[in-house]
């Protein structure tokens, strides 16, 4: 409940920390990687308003100082690594539903609640913050495909097998199509077109069943008055043994208001390199790993 979803705060980071600093006393490793995640719940839900997150930041100092005063204390090289940088933005794109009005994508339905058939659909899409990977079936559909996608407003750009070469991202899973959003917008991987068959995991934190990333699990459903007392209520559920659901999600993709991934927002919301080492002013996302060895040998 700490780490990730509408309850997601310091906690978790704040163990991870400690966590760390046991190992590294106790095991004394050469490489110790660290993971803090508190400012991915804030920046995505408030995007980059310190009006809105200046709590936020204040405890991940806290944090940092306790893990920064360690390593320092033994002498350690030390690197403060963003894995991205968020972006304001303040609309979403619901890429299969387009894909589904254009009769590509497949739908199964049962008890009532629709679920996406990725085999059976021509084309969809796996959504990831700015980033959509479209993947489908037969090669004749590409070329209309394209075309669809072309016209989506919101999306900045529709790489096909080559351009996606170019940018590195040609593994075996990757899709026929990448789709990068325009800086002010991300994809969900919505399909529904009516709420009320929207799958029951939809209104769930449950990152597993979602055919996509889902950043609306941040939050608890603001419309519903009684939203508190329902978790509470699905938790003393879930506490005497009783089966459960914890649908407190909303179904509003609008509440986001940071995301990630596109290359072409301003450079003041880039990834940061910090270290107590010289590094040069700008580096490029693949020099990271050569940094990283180049401070242990």
């Amino acid at each position: 409940f700490n780490f990730w979803g509408p309850n997601a705060n310091i906690k978790s980071t704040q163990w991870i920390a400690d966590a760390s600093i046991w190992v590294d006393k106790k095991y004394n490793p050469t490489l110790n990687l660290i993971y803090l995640p508190h400012l991915d719940y804030c920046l995505q839900k408030f995007g980059v308003d310190f009006t809105k997150i200046s709590k936020e930041l204040a405890e991940i100092d806290r944090v940092l100082q306790q893990l920064i005063e360690h390593f320092e204390s033994t002498n350690a090289h030390i690197i403060l690594l963003s894995e991205y940088g968020i972006n304001n933005v303040s609309e979403p794109i619901h890429i299969n539903r387009i894909l589904r009005e254009h009769d590509y994508l497949a739908i199964r339905e049962e008890r009532g609640l629709e679920l996406l058939d990725a085999g059976a659909s021509k084309a969809f899409a796996v959504s990831d913050h700015q980033i959509a990977h479209i993947y489908v079936k037969n090669s004749a559909d590409k070329k209309e495909v394209k075309k669809i996608l072309e016209a989506i407003p919101g999306v900045a750009s529709v790489l096909d097998s080559k351009e996606i070469a170019s940018h590195h991202l040609n593994h075996e899973r990757t899709g026929d199509f990448v789709l990068i959003a325009d800086t002010d917008k991300w994809f969900t991987y919505y399909y529904w077109l009516d709420d009320a068959k929207a799958p029951d995991f939809a209104r769930c934190v449950d990152i597993f069943k979602k055919p996509g990333y889902d950043p609306v699990e941040m939050f608890m459903d603001p419309k519903n008055p009684w939203i508190k007392l329902r978790a509470g209520y699905k938790l003393a559920r879930k506490l005497t043994g009783f089966r459960y659901l914890m649908d407190v999600i909303p179904l509003d993709a609008t509440l986001v208001k940071g995301s990630h991934g596109s290359p072409f927002c301003d450079k003041e919301f880039y990834p940061l390199f910090i270290s107590n080492q010289k590094t040069p002013s700008e580096i490029e996302p693949t020099d990271v790993y050569k940094l990283i060895l180049n401070s242990i040998f």
